[in-house]
């Protein structure tokens, strides 16, 4: 049982040492050794056990990592912040030209300017092309 309590801290201490690495190896190889934890209480064999951590560590290493890597560093693909705001609509709650004016932008009211020279009178809905600062660069929808 001494050994299933060794097997289970190193997994444990592995497992909290991913958070500085942040690359996904010492979490696969945490797994593997709780794995060999749950070998070393059930066999007592510690050739079984060194068996069980290898190839479920190296498993997770080929097979899984690849994945969440892919999943988790590569990003999910939902923009955030005031990039989520570009492409979106709003309406002008005041003239807009390319000295300022407001518009209601996902139900606050934000500092705007158009793209080009145009004018856009009050009530006009708009798409935002661009946020420069705390200003949203809007041009009249079509």
């Amino acid at each position: 049982m001494t050994a299933a309590i060794i097997w289970l801290i190193v997994g444990l201490v592995l497992v909290a040492a991913e958070v500085l690495s942040g690359d996904f190896v010492l979490v696969m190889l945490g797994i593997g050794a709780l794995a060999g934890a749950g070998s070393a209480a059930l066999s007592g064999n510690p050739i079984v056990d060194v068996l069980v951590f290898a190839v479920s560590s190296v498993a997770l290493i080929v097979l899984a990592r690849p994945a969440l890597k892919r999943r988790f560093l590569s990003g999910t693909g939902v923009r955030t912040n005031t990039e989520a705001l570009l492409g979106t609509s709003a309406v002008t709650l005041s003239v807009v030209n390319s000295d300022g004016g407001q518009v209601k932008l996902a139900g606050e009211v934000w500092s705007a300017r158009s793209l080009t020279n145009e004018v856009i009178e009050p009530g006009t809905t708009v798409t935002v092309v661009e946020i420069s600062g705390a200003t949203a660069v809007v041009s009249a929808s079509p």
